[in-house]
């Protein structure tokens, strides 16, 4: 039975974080770097194996892996291979930071990924490594060369939009990808617990951009039902596209399909706003299943109607690496 909550809205699409350790410090997420505070056990290959196998029965069709930096599991290639394995996910993504991807690339695709989101938060080298905190600029765009060469169904780059950093990067993005097939998304800036500082004195809004794309004639695409919550827009002299994801829109949670589950188990209902429900007593066996599939529908049947992070809730999240962005 299809996953669905009290407002209507089908969940198809399943974000699964896999590490919460990151290699970079970016500005906007962890500026002092991934910190070890606590001994972490991560979900290993036959646990998520199992967690996949219950999304899949109940109406999940795109699994996107994430981290923290997922290029840091050294089973990784194991990992996609297993979520491939299952008939009823026709989609399988991964967001990465990419500084691995050029060694990686071919092996991933080969082993069942579809889907690259690369984040790029400046094509300027000295702004790269001011926003990320290290100095792997060559390293991801060799990155992005290699995985086209290797022809990934879908490669789409993600910036965060930061005031006072790259907020006069458009002309160079759209130059960017006026010869590459890749989606440029750009991401406002969203207030954690632990960025808020940050966030009040960078963030803004997509609108101005929204303009300039409908001024230059940029065409909004329609969205499939197990896409993510970008605005995409094309243009006939683009071979790129652009996506716009505005998380403080008014109705932004309207059309909420995905559900996510942190590298320890734990099933969240949305980025912000709730601690998360554990499944990790219930993905130890095979014959768990049933009560598994259970407990998504019961959890997914409290989802609220939206995160209301424009009110200023910042929920339970500390940062975007702790349960996958």
């Amino acid at each position: 039975m299809q996953l669905s909550d009290t407002f209507g809205r089908k969940f198809y699409y399943l974000r699964l974080s896999i590490t919460d350790v990151c290699n970079f410090k970016c500005e906007y997420c962890l500026p002092n770097g991934y910190q070890h505070t606590e001994k972490k056990c991560f979900l290993s290959v036959d646990e998520i194996k199992r967690t996949v196998d219950a999304f899949a029965a109940s109406g999940t069709q795109k699994v996107r892996i994430t981290g923290g930096e997922p290029g840091l599991r050294k089973d990784l290639t194991e990992i996609i291979k297993v979520i491939a394995a299952n008939p009823a996910i026709k989609k399988i993504a991964m967001t990465t930071n990419g500084y691995n991807l050029e060694k990686n690339a071919q092996q991933w695709k080969d082993a069942g990924l579809n889907q690259l989101n690369i984040s790029v938060d400046s094509l300027t080298p000295h702004l790269f490594n001011k926003i990320t905190g290290v100095n792997r600029f060559d390293d991801v765009m060799r990155g992005i060369d290699k995985a086209l060469e290797v022809g990934f169904d879908k490669i789409k780059l993600n910036s965060v939009l930061i005031k006072e950093f790259n907020d006069n990067e458009l002309h160079q993005f759209l130059d960017f990808i006026k010869q590459r097939k890749i989606e440029m998304r750009f991401i406002e800036l969203m207030e954690c617990g632990e960025t808020n500082e940050f966030f009040n004195k960078h963030h803004l809004s997509g609108d101005g951009i929204k303009q300039f794309l409908h001024n230059q004639g940029w065409v909004q695409q329609m969205r499939a039902k197990d896409d993510g919550p970008a605005q995409v827009f094309s243009h006939p002299e683009s071979q790129g596209s652009l996506g716009l994801i505005q998380p403080y829109a008014k109705d932004f949670c309207d059309t909420c399909n995905r559900l996510r589950v942190s590298s320890v188990g734990k099933m969240h209902l949305c980025l912000f706003g709730e601690d998360g429900v554990d499944i990790r007593d219930l993905i130890q066996d095979d014959s768990q299943q049933p009560e598994l599939i259970q407990r998504l529908h019961d959890a997914v049947s409290t989802k609220k109607v939206s995160h209301y992070l424009q009110e200023g809730n910042t929920g339970a999240t500390p940062h975007l690496a702790s349960i996958g962005g």
